[in-house]
């Protein structure tokens, strides 16, 4: 009996975070079929009151895709929408993973004081809603401060990505003097994290996403 390869879909809500996840996807998956969607409105009209109440639609109308496209699974690789994925895999019969769960978890394992850095004020309050879920199922419970960098998802959105890493290294070295790690909200601040420095951890979710996600493949 011949064994297809898993099919995996990404899910994403701009264009940058596509590269590094397909460079990822191709170390850690090897052998997978990967299928990138793209919806890069969504946070921006997460932020709309007249849009917003389109996303959850426009998500599950890219989960049914990727589902009739025959995926295995589907990975969620902006932490804005995160919170949909357990509902529209109840709903439609598929794995929905998220790509920040397991940064999160390490991050609670990491220490008690914990620092989120976001580049948009609609990812802030999704991580930390995270990070709260993740602890209390390991029984921990952290303090957890938060900053917006202003300016840094503006300069990224214009192609500028040295003055994003240098506003986001800024803030991480300024917020890591006070936490045992920092999280930054957005894969699309991964960058930053090799020019900051600092004493403690400053974790991503690219790479432990992708890593969980190619267990969870692996188990099945």
């Amino acid at each position: 009996m011949t064994v297809s390869a898993p099919r995996i879909a990404f899910l994403h809500t701009g264009a940058v975070v596509i590269a590094p996840v397909m460079a990822l996807a191709s170390d850690l998956l090897p052998g997978a079929t990967t299928v990138n969607y793209l919806d890069d409105k969504i946070v921006a009209d997460l932020g709309d009151p007249a849009r917003a109440d389109s996303v959850p639609e426009r998500l599950t109308d890219l989960v049914k895709a990727a589902r009739s496209a025959g995926a295995d699974a589907v990975m969620l690789t902006c932490s804005s929408i995160s919170h949909y994925a357990a509902p529209m895999s109840a709903e439609l019969g598929i794995p929905v993973l998220r790509i920040d769960e397991a940064m999160a978890d390490e991050a609670v394992a990491t220490g008690p004081r914990i620092a989120v850095l976001a580049t948009l004020a609609t990812t802030l309050r999704p991580t930390l809603a995270l990070i709260a879920e993740r602890a209390e199922l390991a029984g921990a419970d952290p303090e957890l401060t938060s900053e917006v960098v202003d300016g840094a998802f503006a300069a990224v959105s214009s192609g500028d990505r040295a003055t994003h890493d240098r506003l986001v290294a800024a803030a991480i070295e300024r917020v890591a003097a006070g936490a045992d790690v920092v999280v930054l909200a957005q894969a699309s601040m991964a960058s930053a994290a090799d020019a900051a420095h600092v004493a403690v951890p400053v974790l991503t979710s690219l790479k432990p996403g992708i890593t969980r996600l190619s267990e969870f493949v692996a188990a099945r």
